[in-house]
């Protein structure tokens, strides 16, 4: 009797438990689930900032002109001597270094110059004959410096100056009478130097490749020569204001290997 009023006990008290637990479940309301992840989704790292420092070599076409006067001492007078554009091409080497937004560096080109004997104006001189004196450009080589300016926002662009020296290879001028059609080499001397100013914009359209557009002129030394053997024997000339203007493309290939 006692066996059976104990597991009456303990089965009413199970069932009251489990009840008990029920209904507090039910005032908990149902279970909130985790919501599942998303995929992990790769991102590379930003590549890092174009840099402007390195060697670099490469290769450039483009135009040449030329100007200059001539001063006659016999007559007194001036005349000019300016040429059409003619095409230039070659190569160039240098270095650059950056810090932060500057970039300096140093650069030395050689173009060859297609120019075909220009002349200048036809003068009267001594005895009435008209006279032209012309020159043939073959060549130019500068050396210069170049200090440029590389945007933080869009440090693949760079605008930068320049400024050095410069040289020209020219053949003889020669003096024609264009009124006999006789000619005369006036000088042994074949290069000229001078002063080059210039500048540009480069832009980094790869990591190791630019591409440049530029301008450049060369004041070049002023030059006397005198005249022996026709009817301006003795006459002394003079050429001054010369100068050479270059606009050229070019595309270099930088070993930036100090980044």
């Amino acid at each position: 009797m006692m066996r059976r009023y104990s597991l009456a006990v303990l089965t009413g008290a199970a069932i009251g438990l489990a009840t008990s637990q029920i209904a507090s479940a039910a005032d908990l309301g149902p279970v909130k689930r985790a919501p599942p992840r998303a995929p992990a989704v790769y991102v590379p790292p930003a590549p890092p900032p174009f840099s402007w420092t390195g060697f670099y070599i490469g290769g450039n076409v483009g135009a040449a002109w030329t100007h200059a006067e001539v001063f006659d001492s016999f007559t007194g007078n001036s005349f000019s001597n300016s040429q059409h554009a003619v095409f230039a091409g070659g190569g160039q080497v240098g270095a650059n270094y950056q810090w932060n937004w500057l970039v300096v560096g140093v650069e030395a080109d050689f173009d060859w110059l297609a120019n075909n004997h220009n002349s200048t104006n036809s003068f009267i001189g001594r005895g009435g004959d008209a006279f032209q004196l012309s020159f043939n450009d073959r060549w130019m080589t500068t050396v210069a410096g170049r200090v440029g300016v590389a945007f933080p926002t869009f440090n693949n662009w760079l605008f930068y100056g320049k400024a050095g020296g410069g040289w020209v290879g020219v053949n003889n001028p020669t003096l024609t009478d264009v009124t006999t059609g006789n000619s005369l080499s006036i000088s042994n001397s074949n290069s000229n130097s001078g002063l080059l100013v210039g500048g540009g914009v480069e832009w980094a359209f790869a990591p190791n490749w630019t591409a440049k557009l530029e301008y450049d002129k060369l004041f070049l030394d002023d030059r006397s020569f005198t005249v022996n053997g026709t009817v301006l024997n003795g006459d002394v000339l003079t050429v001054f204001h010369r100068n050479v203007q270059t606009v050229t493309v070019g595309i270099n290939y930088l070993f930036n290997w100090w980044h």
